[in-house]
């Protein structure tokens, strides 16, 4: 059996507004309570457990998707007036990039979570 990420918990201020932002932009489903979590499915094999915590430091999340979903998750981040980028360090530059032959997007959460959504992996060397 391959190993598989499961689940991972999100810090957050409000699990369940951040959970519902997720579903909303990503189109992740919604799944709701979880024991003190708020869960998304992100897929058959990831959950995002959204957890109340009262400080953390922000956290990089970052989604591979294909070039539809690139479409309709943009879309969606440019209807909701969300400021954007085209890098780690130019998160509000409202520019995406076009890295390693696809395209890529950086933004944030209402907790300041850093989100990548990108069409094509690294090429490491």
């Amino acid at each position: 059996m391959t190993i598989t990420l499961n689940h991972t918990i999100v810090p957050t201020y409000d699990k369940v507004a951040s959970a519902k932002f997720y579903a909303r932009i990503f189109g992740f489903e919604y799944i709701g309570e979880f024991s003190h979590f708020i869960v998304v499915r992100v897929n058959d094999t990831l959950c995002l457990d959204f957890s109340i915590k009262d400080t953390f430091e922000s956290h990089h999340y970052a989604f591979k998707v294909t070039e539809d979903k690139f479409d309709e998750i943009f879309l969606r981040i440019k209807n909701e007036k969300i400021k954007y980028g085209s890098g780690p360090y130019d998160a509000e530059n409202m520019t995406i990039n076009h890295n390693n032959g696809g395209r890529g997007v950086y933004f944030r959460d209402e907790n300041k979570h850093l989100l990548e959504m990108l069409t094509a992996d690294y090429k490491i060397t």
